[in-house]
């Protein structure tokens, strides 16, 4: 039996890509999924019945995770489907939004940046932390970017991911003692919708062929990442950041 099987997870963004595939592998593994989306309610309902068709469990709950009040209502939502419990919080809900540089960005467009990364996952983190018995494990979502400052006219995204490096290991020690796991996961270049949109086809190219495994890493590669952290098989691994970027970035 899994370490994760009976155990109920909270996905947020996890009808898409990352948060897809993370959601497919928890459910595959035993665990009751509540997958969380905002827009993509069409991309959300094909993970549904992904993880169904193949037998797992889970159900959608559409919210936006920088409002306190749709945070709220899902959080309910999950309860009303699976119990009072929530044991995996993935905090994947983030982005980068538009590239700008300092001298095009306003203070409306570094607030939507910083809610959308570090907002969502202090509010989502909030709501439910009371409802996770001993044992929980809670993964949020930095980048390489909050590493080295991200590529060009990243500055807000990778500020708001530095964020979340700071806010994992703050929590890692504030919840350690009720037994609680805070760890975070920061990809590099992902096979994503995210870099279809923001970054060139020729810039991921070169990427690709300068990293040591001379590959873009694949959702899939980060939902077994996510997997290990929700499982008793990193029982004592907390407030670490762990890297998956094919060797392209060292700590």
């Amino acid at each position: 039996m899994s370490a994760v099987s009976g155990k109920v997870a909270l996905v947020t963004g996890g009808g898409r890509d990352i948060g897809r595939q993370i959601s497919i592998k928890l459910a595959e593994a035993g665990a009751k999924v509540c997958i969380n989306y905002c827009h993509g309610e069409a991309s959300a309902k094909e993970t549904l019945a992904t993880i169904e068709s193949a037998g797992g469990t889970a159900m959608l709950a559409q919210g936006d995770m920088t409002q306190a009040a749709d945070v709220s209502k899902v959080v309910t939502a999950c309860q009303q489907a699976f119990g009072n419990n929530i044991d995996i919080l993935v905090n994947v809900t983030g982005g980068l939004v538009a590239r700008k540089l300092l001298e095009d960005m306003d203070e409306a467009f570094w607030d939507t940046v910083m809610n959308l990364n570090i907002k969502s996952a202090f509010l989502v983190t909030k709501a439910v932390v009371p409802f996770m018995p001993a044992g929980s494990a809670i993964i949020n979502f930095s980048s390489q970017a909050g590493r080295d400052g991200g590529g060009f006219g990243a500055i807000a995204y990778s500020t708001s991911k530095g964020a979340i490096l700071s806010l994992t290991r703050g929590l890692a020690k504030e919840l350690g003692p009720k037994g609680i796991r805070v760890n975070c996961i920061s990809p590099g270049m992902i096979n994503t919708s995210f870099h279809d949109t923001f970054t060139k086809p020729e810039i991921r190219r070169n990427v690709a062929g300068s990293v040591p495994l001379r590959r873009e890493g694949e959702a899939a590669d980060v939902a077994n990442l996510a997997l290990y952290l929700a499982s008793d098989a990193s029982a004592y691994i907390t407030g670490a950041s762990m890297e998956i970027n094919g060797g392209a970035y060292f700590i």
